[in-house]
């Protein structure tokens, strides 16, 4: 097993199980510490090569996911992968669409979808999950 997260580094989620993920925005400067061993980026285009493994989901600014069966199913990698890997979420600013990811990663990990971006804003960014579709989709995230 790898050292995961410290939940104390910026941008660390808890989840109630223990499985710690970090959310962050590609726009800022890579935070220091451990590089991750995971990483599912929520982009519009295709992110830069970086040297840890990786997933893309195609989701624009502001907006879902293209394809949900696609984002569904790289949310369930993450998820499961964070229980023995240092997962790492991001998108370009790092609060909504990672916000969204991290609401749907909290809905599989037992929170209510009604509570789950509460719990996202409580524990990771008051700023999480930016529009009403957003918020829409956490609701029906399944």
């Amino acid at each position: 097993m790898t050292d995961l997260w410290e939940p104390t580094e910026a941008g660390v989620l808890r989840l109630p199980s223990g499985r710690l993920i970090r959310g962050r925005g590609l726009g800022r400067p890579e935070p220091a510490g451990a590089a991750p061993e995971f990483g599912l980026y929520l982009l519009g285009q295709e992110p830069p090569p970086v040297a840890w493994e990786t997933r893309w989901v195609r989701w624009p600014d502001f907006r879902l996911p293209a394809d949900r069966k696609d984002a569904r199913d790289a949310l369930r990698e993450a998820w499961e992968r964070a229980a023995t890997q240092r997962v790492e979420v991001a998108c370009h600013g790092g609060r909504g669409r990672t916000g969204t990811a991290l609401a749907c990663l909290a809905v599989l990990d037992g929170v209510p979808n009604r509570e789950a971006v509460a719990y996202v804003r409580e524990h990771y960014s008051a700023h999480a999950v930016e529009t009403p579709w957003q918020r829409w989709y956490v609701t029906r995230f399944r």
